[in-house]
C-alpha cells in the first residue's frame, strides 16, 4: 500500500509526480510493492489529487475522506479498502526512491515474529528514527486507526500504543541476510524531503544489476562477451536493455529473476536483480 500524499510545501510539487528514470515516483514505489507482494496494491490519494501517469495495471486507487488528516487517516483508509483481500500490508510513503523489495519482504516477516502473540505492526526503526511509513501492519487494525482518526489522535504513536509492534532497528533488520547482502546501508528508507534530498538520490548511480540473453537474441549478440552474464548500471528494464544495445520492441520480452514476464520499459530493477531478455517470437 503506498500513501501518494499531496503537494508538498517543501518540495513545490506533488512528491507523487516527481521524475524517475523516465517515469515517475509513484510508479516506482507502487511497481516495487507490487514485486514484493502477492496481493493487491492500494494507493492512498488526498482527495481530488490527480495521480501522474501511468500507474501499473490492477492498482486500486481510493481516497482519503478528508483533507490534511495525516498519515493514520490514510493508513485507515487503505487497511480499509484491503479488507478481505489481504491479512497484511506494507505501507510506504511515494518518496522511497531507494525502496528494495527484500526490504518489503523482510518487514512484512517481521509480523510473524516467535512468540505467545503476533505483532500487529512491524516497525523499522532505522536511520536514527522510526519509520511509520516504511512499515507492515494487520489489516484488522483499520477500524482502530478510523476510530483514532475521529478523536483526532492522528500521529502513528497513538496507533502504536494501542497495538502490539515489534520493532526493529538497522541490527535486526541487517539480520536478514538477503536484505544485508542487497540493501546494507538501508537506502530503502532514504526519503526526499527537500529540493536537495531529491537532487542528490536522483544524482545517485543506477543499481547494479545482472543481463543476460538467450536464443536468438544471445546468438546475436557480439561475442561471448555479449552472450554471457554483463553487470550494468539500469533503473528500469528499459535502461538495463539500452546498456546491451537492445530494442526493447514487442520482439523483445524480460523475465525479472526468472520468473516475472514483462515487456514495460518502465518496470522498475532493484540492486542484485538478474534480467534475462529473450526473443518474444516463437521459436525463440
Amino acid at each position: 500500500m503506498v500513501l501518494a500524499g499531496g503537494k508538498s510545501s517543501r518540495m513545490g510539487t506533488p512528491k507523487a509526480a516527481l521524475e524517475w528514470h523516465g517515469a515517475t515516483l509513484l510508479h516506482r514505489t507502487v511497481a516495487i510493492a507490487a514485486r514484493a507482494t502477492s496481493g493487491p496494491v492500494v494507493v492512498v490519494r488526498a482527495p481530488g489529487q490527480d495521480l501522474p501517469a501511468p500507474l501499473p495495471a490492477g492498482v486500486l486507487v481510493v481516497d482519503d475522506p478528508q483533507e490534511g488528516k495525516g498519515p493514520v487517516q490514510g493508513i485507515a483508509a487503505g487497511l480499509a479498502a484491503l479488507a478481505g483481500r489481504a491479512e497484511a500490508a506494507f505501507i510506504a510513503s511515494t518518496d522511497l526512491p531507494f525502496l528494495h523489495p527484500a526490504f518489503i519482504r523482510s518487514v512484512l516477516h517481521g509480523l510473524s515474529a516467535p512468540g505467545t502473540c503476533a505483532p500487529d505492526v512491524c516497525l523499522p526503526v532505522a536511520r536514527g528514527y522510526p519509520q511509520p511509513l516504511a512499515a507492515a501492519y494487520r489489516v484488522s487494525l483499520a477500524q482502530t486507526a478510523e476510530r483514532l482518526v475521529k478523536e483526532a489522535r492522528l500521529r502513528p504513536a497513538f496507533l502504536f500504543a494501542e497495538c502490539l509492534v515489534n520493532r526493529l532497528d538497522d541490527a535486526a533488520l541487517r539480520a536478514d541476510p538477503v536484505l544485508a547482502a542487497l540493501d546494507p546501508h538501508l537506502d530503502s528508507l532514504v526519503n526526499v524531503n527537500e529540493p536537495a534530498d531529491y537532487a542528490a538520490a536522483r544524482a545517485r548511480p543506477a543499481p547494479e544489476v545482472t543481463v543476460q540473453m538467450f536464443g536468438t537474441l544471445a546468438r546475436a549478440a557480439a561475442g561471448a562477451a555479449g552472450r554471457g552474464p554483463r553487470a550494468v548500471r539500469a533503473a528500469t528494464v528499459g535502461e538495463a536493455a539500452a546498456a546491451v544495445g537492445l530494442p526493447l520492441d514487442r520482439h523483445v520480452a524480460a523475465a525479472l529473476n526468472g520468473d516475472q514476464i514483462t515487456r514495460d520499459a518502465l518496470t522498475p530493477l532493484a540492486a542484485g536483480d538478474t534480467v534475462f531478455f529473450m526473443s518474444a517470437d516463437a521459436g525463440g
